[in-house]
């Protein structure tokens, strides 16, 4: 066999597979598979033929291993040869001996080994394919940090170790403004398969990649002591963490924040200046539901039987922090209690009206439907909007019937003033 086409073969695959992270020993095996296929292909079997592989030397050998058989009795030429043909080879040979002759690699023909090697890329690129699927797997949930390297409309590319992960524009935080080249930490969200090839997603929009970042800074959160039990985010915007400590001499809130903010700043930064807060998790839910509408003031709560619904009082002057810039105080109190919260502003009696006054204009079933939803005063009606009416009463009093509603009962209070 030609050594310089068998040291090229070996050696260049020998360094892809390092470079690749690839065993030696599998490196071996997907060799002697490809010697053994051009085999097959050109003797429509390996039975009769031992592939040697010294991968440290880059030497292959192929042995065509015969029976010594006499010429009447041949009848496979390639499990057997004649007395004749084998003494030609070795003199010393005799009858059902095993005949072992060396082939050479040029013997199969250039097509042959040219499709040789292209079986074995083939095979180390699967290889790699794996491999990176199976890294990749055993990372979701971690945070990476990689280099962004192409940017488009509706993903971004970045490379990490050389393997390109995908960060879509739905996992990218709105404020985001990454350019190629710079560095981006995101969370290892998702692995799968497109056509066979590995597809890495990464996000930073996850509520994972935040809960990642608290163990990164915080850690009494990486060591365990603190556990973070829930959290909803806004990305971009606004988040809320319910923290819990397992050791009684350490103030859960207080080490997540640090002293003078300096821990959670860091996570702000990251997250484009998103507002975190942390409160102290607890198993009362009416507690926890005041606690998640920090940092408004909340008087009581009210639960429904299945507990999935709360109606909460709060001073007339705390409805707007309850509620938050474009209610998503609300939205995420309501997220991290898993309760649809409705919020009610505390009004004193005196300045109020019965609703039942009403009936007269609106008639007994639209104030049955008012009280159904929390409304007993007039005033109470006064904080809800038409399209809030028409969601609460799940369309039971149209946007057209609550225009007038709450038109009828304005005139009242203007009246009276």
């Amino acid at each position: 066999m030609s050594n310089d086409i068998s040291k090229q073969i070996i050696q260049s695959f020998a360094e892809i597979a390092k470079d690749k992270d690839i065993d030696k020993d599998l490196l071996l095996s997907i060799l002697e598979d490809v010697f053994r296929t051009m085999i097959r292909k050109k003797y429509g079997s390996d039975e009769a033929f031992e592939v040697i592989l010294n991968a440290d030397r880059g030497e292959v050998q192929i042995l065509h291993i015969r029976e010594v058989v006499p010429e009447e009795e041949l009848t496979d030429e390639v499990q057997e040869i004649t007395l004749e043909e084998a003494q030609e080879h070795d003199p010393e040979l005799e009858l059902y001996d095993e005949f072992a002759q060396e082939l050479d690699i040029r013997d199969f023909g250039r097509r042959a080994v040219m499709m040789a090697r292209q079986q074995l890329a083939q095979r180390i690129r699967e290889i790699e394919k794996d491999n990176v699927f199976e890294e990749y797997s055993d990372r979701v949930g971690e945070i990476v940090l990689g280099d962004v390297y192409q940017i488009r409309n509706h993903e971004m590319l970045v490379n990490h170790n050389g393997v390109e992960l995908t960060l879509p524009k739905d996992e990218q935080i709105y404020k985001d403004r990454y350019h190629k080249g710079d560095t981006i930490r995101a969370v290892v969200k998702e692995v799968k398969r497109h056509h066979g090839n590995p597809s890495v997603i990464i996000s930073r929009t996850s509520p994972l990649f935040l809960e990642r970042l608290f163990e990164n800074e915080i850690p009494e959160v990486f060591d365990g002591i603190i556990d973070l039990e829930r959290i909803a985010r806004e990305p971009g915007d606004r988040s809320k963490v319910a923290v819990i400590s397992h050791d009684e001499r350490v103030d859960p809130v207080g080490a997540c924040v640090g002293m003078k903010g300096v821990r959670i700043h860091a996570i702000v930064r990251e997250l484009q200046n998103e507002n975190i807060d942390v409160i102290n998790y607890t198993d009362d839910k009416h507690e926890f539901i005041k606690r998640a509408l920090q940092p408004a003031k909340v008087l009581s709560v009210e639960l429904s039987d299945d507990g999935e619904h709360a109606k909460v009082l709060v001073p007339a002057d705390e409805v707007s922090k309850a509620i938050g810039k474009g209610g998503v105080n609300i939205r995420l109190a309501s997220k991290l209690t898993n309760c649809e919260i409705d919020v009610y502003r505390e009004v004193e009696e005196e300045d109020d009206i019965d609703l039942g006054e009403f009936e007269i204009d609106f008639g007994p079933d639209v104030i049955e439907t008012l009280h159904e939803i929390g409304c007993d005063t007039a005033r109470q009606v006064l904080e809800l909007d038409e399209e809030e009416i028409v969601r609460r009463t799940e369309g039971k009093i149209s946007e057209d019937e609550a225009e007038r509603i709450i038109d009828i009962i304005a005139y009242e209070f203007d009246d009276e003033e």
